[in-house]
């Protein structure tokens, strides 16, 4: 397992496996990305930038970069972290609290093209 990091987290369960996901923000292109990583929100940096977990300064040219907020399963993110930074790539953690496990839950139903379970049965 990976030395701890300070960032969202979320852990998916599919039959009996279950992976620990880390969320962060990139500016690194998908592929860069191994196969596992998910990718949760696309935009410019300067928007992206908001799910940061330090403050990140930006100038003009790097506020409009492309990127991305992106899950990564733990097992796979000592060699993620070295391919983004081996290409020049920024690498931030996402904020815990604003990327809390329910905003994380809520983005993953999104991406999966399913209803959340949770608010069908509370309109039910």
């Amino acid at each position: 397992m990976n030395a701890l990091t300070h960032t969202a987290t979320i852990e998916v369960a599919i039959g009996r496996d279950a992976c620990l996901y880390h969320a962060f923000i990139t500016t690194a292109p998908s592929t860069l990305d191994a196969p596992a990583t998910l990718t949760l929100d696309v935009a410019p940096l300067s928007k992206i930038s908001g799910w940061a977990a330090d403050l990140l300064v930006l100038d003009s040219a790097l506020a409009s970069t492309p990127a991305r907020l992106v899950l990564v399963e733990d097992r796979e993110l000592g060699p993620q972290r070295a391919r983004y930074r081996e290409a020049r790539h920024l690498f931030k953690p996402a904020d815990p609290v604003l990327v809390g496990l329910y905003t994380l839950q809520e983005w993953l139903w999104n991406r999966l093209g399913v209803s959340q379970p949770h608010r069908a049965l509370a309109h039910a």
